[in-house]
This record gives C-alpha cells, sequence and structure tokens, in this order.
C-alpha cells in the first residue's frame, strides 16, 4: 500500500530578494536564543556587571523607580523655590554649619533668621486656591495697528474666603499681571487688557496663571487655569478692483499648444481616425474633400496664479520693505480668492495654504526671515519645480534685487507664464517698466498696488 510522504518540518528555504523567510517571521523564541548566544560570549567579569548595573539589572531598575518617585514627589516640593530663594537656603545652612561648628553665636543667628524666613515664606503659599477663570479675546485676528483687547473673568469657587493673589496673563515674550484682592465664596473679579499689535506677528496670550509668594521673594507658587490662545495680527492688505486687474480670470481657462480631440478653442481638422467621436465630424468639410474630417482643438487648462516671496534679508534694504512686500502679496492673495482662482504661494522656505483668505493671512502673520543664502534666484527656482504649470507668477522682493536680477529670474520661469515683478522701495514712487517679457513694478507703498494694477492691466 502506498503511504504518502512525511510532511517537511523544516523551515522554508530564504527568499534571495528580500533575505526573509517565505512566510516566516522572527519569533520571540529566535530572539530569546540570540540574547542567550550574546550572553555566551561575554566575559564572566561583564556578566557580572551587566547583573549588577546592566539595564535589566536590580540596581538600574531601583534608579528607574527612585528618578520617578522624585519627579513626582520631591520635584513639586521644590519648584516653588526661587534662585533668591535657594541663596537663602545656601547661605542658611553654611552658617548654621559653621556657627555650630566654630561657636560662633552671630552665623548662628544668621541661620536661624534664614529658617524663620523660610518658614513665614512657607507659610504664605501653604494652602489651595480654588477660581474659575475664563479667558476671552474681542477678536483672535486683528489687523496691524488695529487695538486687540482682552479680558479675564475670575470666579471664586472655594467654600472659603482666598487670599489677595497675582494674576499673570504671557502675551508674547510681554507679560500682563494684575492684583487679585481677597475674594469671599461666590466673588466675582473681571479684568480688561490692551494688547499691542504694532507688528505683524503670532501671539501666543495665555495660559492665565495664578501666582502667590512671600514679599521677600523666596518662594512662588504658579498655577496654571486656562490653556493659551492664539491671536494673529494679520498684515495690511489693500482692495484691489473688483475685476482685479492685471489677474486672469479664466471662465474657459488658458489656451496650451497641447492638442485634443475635444474641448473649446479651435485649431484645426484632420481626417477621421477610427474611434474619434462623431460629434466632432466637419460635415461640410467631409463633403468637399469626400473623406471624414474630424475638428481639433487647443487644450485649455485652468490658470494658476504663484505668488512668490523672497524672505532673505539680502534682498531688502529696510525690514519696513520686507513688511510691504508682504502686505502686497496678501492683498493679491485675496483678491484671487475672491476671483476664485487656483492661487499657490511660495516663499524662500515653504509653501503656505492659500484655499481662502483667513488661512492667507494667518500664515502670513507668521512668515519670518530666512537663511541669507535663500536668495530671490532660489526662489524664481523652487517655483519653476514645484509650479511649473503657473500661468501668472507674481515675485516679490526689496530694493536690493535690480531689474538684471529679474532678468536672470525670468530664464529660470516656465516660458509659458506671465511674469510680474514686484519690488519694494521705500518712499519711491510707484513706477512700471517692461524688461522683455517680465512687468517690473517698484512700489513704495502699499497704496499703491490699485494703481500699479491698473497699468499691468493695460500692458
Amino acid at each position: 500500500m502506498t503511504t504518502a510522504p512525511e510532511r517537511a518540518t523544516s523551515a522554508p528555504a530564504p527568499d534571495p530578494d528580500t533575505g526573509t523567510g517565505g512566510a516566516t517571521a522572527t519569533t520571540a523564541s529566535d530572539t530569546t536564543r540570540l540574547r542567550r548566544t550574546v550572553q555566551r560570549e561575554r566575559t564572566p567579569i561583564q556578566r557580572v556587571a551587566d547583573r549588577v548595573v546592566g539595564d535589566e539589572s536590580v540596581v538600574h531598575a531601583g534608579l528607574r523607580r527612585a528618578g520617578g518617585w522624585l519627579r513626582r514627589t520631591v520635584w513639586p516640593l521644590l519648584e516653588p523655590v526661587t534662585g533668591f530663594g535657594w541663596a537663602v537656603i545656601a547661605g542658611t545652612l553654611v552658617a548654621l554649619g559653621l556657627g555650630l561648628a566654630l561657636g560662633w553665636k552671630e552665623l548662628i543667628v544668621i541661620g536661624i533668621v534664614g529658617v524663620l524666613l523660610l518658614a513665614a515664606a512657607i507659610a504664605f503659599i501653604v494652602g489651595r486656591n480654588r477660581y474659575r477663570i475664563e479667558l476671552d479675546l474681542a477678536y483672535t485676528r486683528v489687523v496691524v495697528g488695529e487695538r486687540a483687547l482682552g479680558r479675564i473673568e475670575i470666579h471664586s469657587a472655594s467654600q472659603k474666603p482666598l487670599l489677595p493673589a497675582t494674576i499673570e496673563v504671557p502675551v508674547g515674550k510681554a507679560l500682563a499681571s494684575f492684583h487679585l484682592p481677597r475674594m469671599k465664596p461666590g466673588d466675582v473679579h473681571e479684568d480688561v487688557f490692551a494688547i499691542p499689535t504694532s507688528r505683524r506677528t503670532i501671539l501666543q496670550v495665555g495660559p492665565v496663571r495664578s501666582v502667590r509668594g512671600d514679599p521677600v521673594g523666596l518662594l512662588r507658587r504658579q498655577v496654571k487655569w486656562t490653556d493659551p490662545v492664539e491671536l494673529f495680527v494679520h498684515p495690511k492688505t489693500v482692495q484691489l478692483d473688483e475685476t482685479a486687474p492685471g489677474l486672469i480670470r479664466d471662465l474657459e481657462g488658458i489656451t496650451t499648444r497641447d492638442l485634443t480631440s475635444s474641448d473649446i478653442a479651435f485649431h484645426a481638422l484632420r481626417d477621421y481616425v477610427a474611434g474619434d467621436d462623431r460629434r466632432y465630424i466637419h460635415w461640410k468639410s467631409s463633403a468637399r474633400t469626400g473623406t471624414l474630417m474630424v475638428r481639433q482643438f487647443e487644450q485649455t487648462r485652468r490658470s494658476v496664479l504663484a505668488l512668490g516671496l523672497s524672505t532673505s534679508p539680502d534682498d531688502y534694504a529696510d525690514p519696513a520693505e520686507f513688511e510691504t512686500a508682504i502686505s502686497v502679496l496678501g492683498s493679491l492673495g485675496l483678491q484671487a480668492v475672491r476671483d476664485e482662482m487656483d492661487v499657490v504661494v511660495q516663499t524662500s522656505k515653504q509653501t503656505l495654504p492659500a484655499t481662502t483668505g483667513k488661512r492667507l493671512l494667518d500664515a502670513l502673520s507668521g512668515v519670518e526671515w530666512s537663511p541669507r543664502h535663500d536668495r530671490f534666484l532660489d526662489l524664481s527656482a523652487t517655483i519653476a519645480q514645484q509650479h511649473g504649470g503657473a500661468s501668472v507668477i507674481m515675485l516679490h522682493a526689496g530694493a536690493n534685487v535690480e531689474p538684471a536680477m529679474v532678468r536672470r529670474a525670468r530664464t529660470l520661469l516656465p516660458s509659458q507664464a506671465r511674469v510680474i515683478a514686484f519690488t519694494v522701495v521705500q518712499g519711491a514712487k510707484p513706477r512700471l517698466q517692461p524688461i522683455g517679457d517680465v512687468s517690473l513694478a517698484t512700489i513704495g507703498s502699499v497704496s499703491d498696488l490699485p494703481r500699479v494694477m491698473r497699468g499691468v492691466a493695460l500692458q
């Protein structure tokens, strides 16, 4: 009687491409076996050292538990001590130690005074303050120069009177501080503060924290009560004409040199090929020539506006030029978004979101200087590489970008795109000059932009 062959028990051969078995994976037993092999290769002294101070030793596990206990228990007790407090503690210990060792009563008195000061400071910060604090900004988005107001409302959530405290509200790198008087149960205290918006930026307001400390400044206890809130200070922008002169407002798209069998822009007639759509047969020409002729079209594409901003300090003669360039770009981007155009915004460092006007202005609020090597020509090369399908490209820079550099930048950009370069020169009168097929606009202020765009529309 024929018997079935025994089932193979060996592992499948390794895959030459991946170096692994066909359907096997590294198991826990393989890892353990490898660990034991490594252990056998170590010297007896190394194995003893691993058992004493290794990663899996009892000593190492004890140190990890001790560190966790210190972070959870001891550090919260030491965190309120200020730098001056640590100096007083050190002086007190030194004075007591030397006074007792040398028998100097003066040093002992100094040490006792230090201990009394520390005890009094502890009495000032001991206890729990129960508040319910609300942080509210009148507007989370303002334009440079507009007044931004914030309000904090503090409710006493304790059943006992609360001692006076200090309320601090960080605003960017600044700090707003308020004195909170003694509050009875159910009391409500309200404070209003103004936020300076003299420059474009993104400010983090909060978190609101209560501070209790002693008059000497040895201890300082802080408790956070709210989450931080972001305040976007947008650049100044101007309203352009409703028709956005100088920008392509395409309903049908822009024509390209690519030919297609179905589109809007008619190009020529060609012989019929099997599979062509019969709707595009030109019957009059077919009757005249005796062969079927079909229409051929130029492919149209939706226009894309690419806005480029140089963030290199070397391209600007003054930081004010940089702010004006951002305002010009923001004005053009907002008008393009209102016109429902496809907009991409590229700086020397990154691509900014521009799906909505709010997202664009929020992103422009956080634009900062880039390294000096990111020059105007590098920006043009980046736009050509990442946004090669753009139909209109507008570049923004400062007074240090000369016409010769603009001419070199044009050679890096797509040939089918219309290029407009804006150079900001503080105090200059608006001027528009052609450089080959590039329109070079010189602007002294963002208020000159509508006039310049009307001139661009006429070119």
